[in-house]
């Protein structure tokens, strides 16, 4: 059983930056590609960023040269280094390990953009 868990969400003003951190449980992480999802309220979920088990990444035109992800294999752990936030990146930002059985997710943390 696998088990996520996300951390650095926050209250930021616009033009700022957070990082956000998933600690994945286990030892598949190394072998499998991370996710970082969001979700604004009353929108659908919303696919960020991905990085692959080797590293290569893959961004939504929404987030592409203001947002980085990256992992470290010996801590478990994927980040999201978002900068130049906007108001409208106001969402629940969440991570998903995929072992294409299944998928496991984390709880979430809310990142609010305002000034």
């Amino acid at each position: 059983q696998v088990q996520l868990a996300e951390s650095g969400g926050g209250l930021v003003q616009p033009g700022g930056s957070l990082r956000l951190s998933c600690v994945a449980s286990g030892s598949i992480f190394r072998f499998v590609n991370m996710v970082w999802y969001r979700q604004a309220p009353g929108k659908q979920r919303e696919l960020v960023a991905v990085i692959s088990s080797g590293g290569r990444t893959n961004y939504a035109d929404s987030v592409k040269g203001r947002f980085t992800i990256s992992r470290d294999n010996a801590k478990n752990t994927v980040y999201l280094q978002m900068s130049s936030l906007k108001p409208e990146d106001t969402a629940v930002y969440s991570c998903k390990l995929g072992t294409g059985l299944k998928d496991y997710w984390g709880q979430g943390t809310q990142v609010t953009v305002s000034s």
